[in-house]
């Protein structure tokens, strides 16, 4: 193998041609330095590498791995340990399949609920997209083989995704949108971040100098390589200059020869290149590093444990009135299970990340396993292609006598893979007609009815989520989810899954409502701060389920909570006692507001979660630590990230409109280090006690000095700047005199 430090001993067409693929999913291999290719391969869930004799292209015809719970599941966990151990679990399918770099997590927001690819996103919170992509990311790498932290950046929908431009202000784009990809390249430097197709304010994310330089890699110190999404780029020596080092898939070659033409023309600097060719060369090293090692093997069975205990961990149990959860296996009560869902389930998401699972739990056939056969009697009730429904009321009316003659009846309901997939954006929230048309009929016959959900964003429940006593979120769960939905519906697994998106009561009611998908080849993101609960609970809006909900069959009561500030933040403590009559896991959640900000706030923002396990009976103290930094704001006057000075209300409880203790915080803020200019307002001179004192030493004797002692007038003129006051009429300060003063300041 080549000596990598060297890539100058590489000529300049050898390292223009390192910055494509080779093929659909291999980088360039060159033969006379010994460099070799490395294996791309899609993820984020579980390893879709295409079979040899298909073509790479294609989205069917790979190769079997384990499916584990999408993203979409897996952010219901609230676990980044679970989160570690299923990405370690890819990771070593992924070495044994000779893969090099997994394409995944994918850690965009949801900041609508419409956007196709949400199943492969973890939440509407920065906070748990970064700390379980963290865990993931972690995992996938333990085992010596890359991960790429996607969509970088302000990816959050698919409608015209290769051109639009995400239209948004920076103060989001820093709290929300790159939030989560900045703890995850600080805390575990992923071997590669994928830019997105879209543009950010005008300019594509493959080419972006402020996105893919001073920002990932100057301020947040990244040094892995910058993969375009496949087929992101528009401009490829535009995308070198700005920061990419790999444009993906293989362009033919062509590539190669604008990059190689525009070092020779003085329009891009060679150091780009070399650059670029490096970051592929450490690549190849990193992966050589790993194959060096002993092929290793997994155990096909075990990884399917893993699969089915993660699902059971993601699934959020929504209702449960009058205890009708769980359900007696030794019992001699018979159960209809409706819902061709219930037989052909969806499990995972269309578009790139459909895995060929190595085999798949029938929730019918597990709910069969617990009760019997001769307690359990199935009608499938409607067809999942919306194409063949010439049949639609004989199953209807088939169901509904099977429901009738039941004790209890499970329902599958959900979305067809047609309603959701990447490439395109969801154009509502409805469950389809013939599936709350079923229900409704099921309802007027027999009233204990657990309802299951099986889709890839949330559905509207609202309308008739009061009228069944049960109701599970069980999202897609992954080849284990057939399993998993058996162990919680019989009890033998005690669901702990939370919500980590709310489920609104309409669409009209979210935050992107009006923005979404957008116009003209631009997304507004008009909501600015306020996505998700942040806007739900801002606007004191109902919602059918809020952020962070999930019950439990067990019941969990806190005692008085205790907070203080530390050097580092906030230490937290609460009590936790498990008051009901099994074991059980509640997610501990912490939220913070600070009433009377200066800044435009949420109520309430989460800053920290933990899980604990109890027995029955069982208390426990948690500590949680958080750190200042959950408490910042982006200030974009300054360019810097602040705490603001105050008592913070610290919140701790179960959702985000479940808070079961508050406690207020005394925290010291931040010197905002204000630079006054001649355009600063009067009102930020007067905020600074050194500027004020100046200001009212070269005002004295002058009507105008006499005016700083008037509230009222001050605030009519506060907004003004303080060159336009020096230049009115009669003013005793002079262009010198205020040119000393902001020397003086700065």
């Amino acid at each position: 193998m080549a000596d990598h430090d060297r890539p100058a001993s590489l000529t300049l067409a050898e390292k223009a041609a390192l910055t494509s693929g080779a093929t659909a999913w291999t980088t360039q291999d060159l033969e006379r330095s010994g460099v070799e290719s490395v294996v791309l391969a899609d993820g984020p869930h579980g390893l879709r590498r295409p079979r040899p004799d298909v073509d790479p292209l294609q989205l069917g015809g790979s190769l079997p791995a384990t499916c584990f719970p999408p993203a979409v599941a897996l952010g219901s966990s609230w676990d980044p340990e679970l989160a570690r151990r299923v990405g370690a679990a890819i990771g070593l399918e992924a070495r044994a399949a000779g893969v090099g770099v997994v394409l995944g997590p994918g850690i965009n927001l949801k900041r609508s609920p419409l956007c196709g690819r949400n199943f492969e996103y973890l939440s509407e919170d920065p906070l748990i997209s970064g700390v379980l992509g963290s865990g993931l990311v972690a995992g996938i790498q333990s085992q010596g083989v890359g991960a790429s932290v996607k969509h970088f950046a302000a990816n959050n929908a698919e409608h015209d995704r290769f051109r639009a431009s995400s239209e948004v202000d920076i103060r989001p784009l820093r709290e929300l949108y790159l939030r989560a990809f900045q703890r995850i390249v600080t805390e575990q430097q992923p071997w590669t971040v994928m830019a997105a197709y879209n543009k950010i304010n005008g300019v594509y994310a493959t080419e972006d100098p402020w996105l893919l330089t001073e920002l990932l890699r100057d301020e947040w110190g990244y040094t892995g390589l910058v993969v375009s999404d496949w087929g992101a780029v528009d401009d490829p020596v535009a995308a070198i200059g700005a920061g990419l080092d790999l444009i993906m898939p293989s362009t033919g070659g062509r590539s190669d020869v604008l990059i190689t033409a525009a070092v020779e023309r003085g329009e891009l600097d060679q150091a780009a290149v070399d650059r670029a060719a490096g970051k592929v060369l450490e690549l190849v090293d990193r992966v050589a590093t790993a194959g060096s090692r002993p092929v290793p093997t997994f155990d096909r069975d075990a990884h399917h444990a893993l699969a089915r205990e993660a699902a059971g961990r993601c699934v959020v149990l929504l209702r449960n009135e009058g205890g009708i959860l769980p359900l007696d296996p030794g019992s001699d009560e018979s159960i209809a299970v409706i819902g061709e869902l219930a037989r052909t389930p969806r499990y995972q998401g269309a578009g790139s990340s459909m895995i060929n699972p190595t085999r798949l739990d029938l929730p019918l056939d597990e709910i069969i396993g617990f009760a019997g056969d001769d307690r359990v009697r199935f009608s499938p009730g409607y067809r999942l292609d919306a194409a063949e429904q010439s049949d639609v009321e004989s199953l209807r009316a088939q169901a509904t006598a099977v429901a009738a003659a039941a004790d209890v009846v499970v329902v599958f309901l959900g979305l067809a893979a047609a309603e959701e997939s990447e490439g395109f954006d969801r154009q509502h929230l409805e469950l389809p007609a013939a599936q709350t048309t079923l229900l409704d009929a099921i309802l007027a016959v027999n009233q204990r009815v657990v309802v299951v959900l099986s889709n890839g964003g949330v559905v509207r429940v609202s309308g008739w989520q009061h009228l069944v006593p049960g109701l599970i979120e069980g999202w897609l769960l992954g080849q284990g989810g057939g399993g998993a939905l058996a162990d919680v519906l019989f009890g033998r697994v005690n669901p702990s899954g939370r919500l980590a998106e709310t489920i609104p009561v309409k669409l009209s009611d979210t935050p992107a409502y009006l923005d979404f998908p957008g116009e003209f080849g631009k997304i507004r993101y008009g909501e600015g701060i306020f996505v998700g609960y942040r806007y739900f609970d801002a606007r004191d809006l109902p919602v059918a389920f809020p952020f962070g909900h999930g019950l439990s069959y067990t019941t969990f009561e806190y005692a008085a909570a205790r907070a203080e500030a530390v050097p580092n933040g906030i230490r937290i403590r609460v009590r936790v006692i498990n008051s009901g009559d099994r074991a059980g896991r509640e997610v501990v959640q912490v939220y913070a507001g600070l009433p009377g900000s200066q800044i435009t706030r949420p109520p309430r923002q989460l800053i920290g979660f933990t899980t604990v396990d109890l027995a029955a009976g069982e208390s426990r103290e948690v500590e949680l630590i958080i750190p200042r930094s959950e408490l910042a704001y982006y200030q974009p006057q300054l360019s810097r990230w602040l705490v603001e000075g105050g008592q913070y209300r610290i919140e701790v409880g179960g959702s985000s409109r479940d808070l079961r203790g508050m406690i207020m915080v005394e925290v010291p803020g931040d010197d905002p280090g204000v630079r006054l200019t001649a355009t600063s307002s009067l009102a930020e001179f007067l905020a600074v006690p050194q500027a004020e004192a100046v200001l009212r030493h070269l005002l004295d004797g002058h009507p105008m000095g006499a005016m700083l002692d008037d509230p009222a007038l001050v605030s009519m003129i506060g907004s003004m700047p303080i060159r336009r006051i020096a230049a009115f009429p009669g003013s005793t300060i002079s262009d010198d005199q205020l040119q000393a003063l902001l020397s003086q300041l700065s």
